[in-house]
């Protein structure tokens, strides 16, 4: 991926046509590791072509990707039913505050990070 960001802001830059050494001189001015292969390899696969049509592609592409696990999908209620359901959205609403203010005391709660106890408690 970093190969991929130097190459952009390469292009950003105005450099319609980045070579190796524009590549690698972004990611030395980062401080991050320079991997030959990845920029050959990168370079052989955009030669002759646009990066706004590759990335044009590349958004087609996951425009057509189904999402999949992890959402949850609501259903309207029925009208006959709708008083039950708001009373059970606001139960829900309800368990939700409180699991929240339960989380957010967790977090409080470090441990001494970077106190003298070390990260993982005494260093004694």
């Amino acid at each position: 991926m970093k190969v991929i960001a130097a190459y952009m802001l390469a292009v950003l830059g105005g450099n319609t046509s980045p070579t190796a050494d524009d590549v690698k001189k972004i990611l030395g001015s980062v401080g991050a590791e320079v991997d030959n292969d990845r920029i050959e390899l990168l370079l052989s696969q955009m030669k002759d072509k646009e990066i706004n049509e590759v990335v044009a592609s590349g958004r087609e592409k996951l425009a057509s990707v189904v999402p999949s696990g992890g959402a949850v999908a609501g259903v309207a209620p029925a009208a006959g039913n709708a008083g039950a359901a708001d009373t059970a959205s606001a139960e829900q609403k309800k368990e939700e505050k409180v699991e929240d203010e339960d989380e957010e005391e967790e977090d409080g709660d470090l441990g001494d990070i970077f106190g003298e106890g070390g990260l993982f408690g005494s260093d004694d």
